[in-house]
């Protein structure tokens, strides 16, 4: 393969679309390096929280998370 002069820069998030279970949306949530963010329909600005914030809430007993078999 020849070698480039330009290149695609990395994608600085990944976004998905959360839908409800007849597919209507309910929000949009955006992973990045730094944290997690969630926008609830019809909103235009993100609630935001570090990954050190998501990870302690979500393994803290009290929020009820059962871990996966994968």
């Amino acid at each position: 393969m020849p070698k480039y002069n330009n290149q695609f820069a990395s994608q600085a998030y990944s976004e998905e679309t959360v839908l409800d279970s007849k597919g209507g949306v309910i929000g949009t949530i955006r992973l990045k390096p730094s944290g997690i963010s969630w926008k609830p329909l019809g909103q235009h600005k993100y609630y935001s929280v570090t990954l050190e914030a998501f990870t302690n809430w979500i393994t803290a007993t009290s929020t009820g998370a059962t871990r996966t078999a994968k």
